[in-house]
């Protein structure tokens, strides 16, 4: 025991990255997912009616970033008042792209007070052996181009495994494939000095009921932990990126409490306190549906939670604020007026604070891709 202790301490980086993970969680803080791919971007640009150039990625990015008080509600790049973005996840076109004043977006991040981030792996692709379930890949050169990355000022990184519920699904196999690529990847990143979001995502397609959602997350998320174990990765320098458990896309609606309440009750089963916070993806979800049910989890007092429940979202922070800008100037302010509040209802959501509406469009793709 002493000498697993011993190994799992002797990072240089142990104390920043500790910091850092529990600045991303702080209260009323969370992540702003910009770490769509060139083609994903492209997807969201067109359905705007613009097109898909290296200037729009830029300008769409600017106007988040440089969004006036977003750094009261997104952590991604981090420091602490209520209600605000402490980080942003980057892809990697982001993390070396200029403002169109010539300032790196890094440093604009910094100056804001944010903690930028920045998407390692390189996608999913068929894992043999299996009925179309995958496995991510990118390990490969993963620690020279983790020191290339903490040097450009990146301090936490993504890497997103993905499975998915079917009659047999998810295999054993599958399960332990990306358990195992989440922590080797996990225990790179902290020796780079990068704090590891470390994302098994459950995917909603399907039919099922919830709980049968909420007995495949316990699964995942224990075969999981018992892989970060085996590789000795700091716990208290990690943050847990997971789906909510809920209903397939095409399942029996549940009521948002009810989804509240078993989406914290399978993390009290498998996430062990040492992990600072959790950081859910929205999923497909409308808007307000995924503030909704972040408002609930925390508004939960018969289970334990000692983890900081808060969000990281993509799609569900940006949707309303792409319709309100549709690739023109004189939009931005009203474009950077809808992502403020959606910000601050996130914000307010991991204080448990918020309406319980869950309405609005779904943004569900199926077999959803970055």
């Amino acid at each position: 025991m002493a000498s697993v202790l011993g190994n799992t301490w002797k990072n240089e980086y142990a104390e920043e990255l500790i910091a850092t993970a529990k600045a991303i969680v702080a209260p009323g803080k969370g992540i702003l997912a910009a770490d769509e791919s060139t083609g994903t971007i492209g997807k969201r640009l067109e359905s705007i009616g613009v097109a898909n150039e290296e200037s729009a990625r830029r300008n769409l990015r600017e106007l988040l970033f440089n969004t006036p008080d977003a750094n009261k509600h997104i952590s991604g790049v981090v420091r602490g008042v209520v209600g605000t973005f402490q980080a942003r996840i980057l892809y990697e076109e982001t993390l070396y792209q200029n403002a169109n004043d010539g300032t790196p977006f890094a440093k604009i991040l910094k100056d804001l007070g944010m903690i930028p981030g920045i998407k390692v792996d390189a996608g999913v692709v068929p894992l043999p052996g299996t009925d179309g379930e995958t496995e991510t890949q990118g390990l490969d050169n993963l620690g020279k181009r983790c020191a290339k990355y903490y040097q450009q000022g990146a301090r936490f990184a993504k890497w997103r495994a993905v499975l998915k519920i079917g009659a047999k699904e998810p295999s054993e196999l599958s399960i332990h494939q990306n358990a195992y690529g989440l922590a080797r990847y996990a225990v790179i990143c902290q020796e780079n000095g990068l704090v590891p979001i470390v994302e098994p995502e459950i995917l909603s397609d399907g039919s099922h009921g919830i709980e049968v959602c909420a007995a495949i997350t316990e699964r995942v998320l224990g075969a999981v932990y018992k892989a970060l174990n085996d590789h000795h990765v700091l716990l208290e320098g990690t943050l847990l990126k997971p789906n909510m458990v809920l209903p397939g896309a095409e399942g029996p609606k549940v009521d948002v409490r009810t989804a509240a309440w078993l989406t914290v009750r399978t993390l009290s089963r498998t996430v062990p306190p040492a992990v600072p916070g959790i950081v859910f993806l929205s999923g497909g979800q409308s808007e307000e549906e995924a503030t909704a049910h972040l408002v609930a989890m925390n508004q939960v007092t018969d289970l334990p939670k000692p983890w900081a429940l808060s969000f990281s979202f993509g799609r569900a922070l940006q949707s309303s604020t792409l319709k309100a800008w549709g690739g023109k100037t004189e939009n931005v302010k009203a474009a950077q007026e809808a992502f403020i509040a959606r910000a601050s209802a996130n914000g307010q959501a991991t204080l448990g604070k918020g309406d319980l509406d869950a309405t609005g469009e779904s943004l569900y793709v199926k077999d959803y891709k970055y």
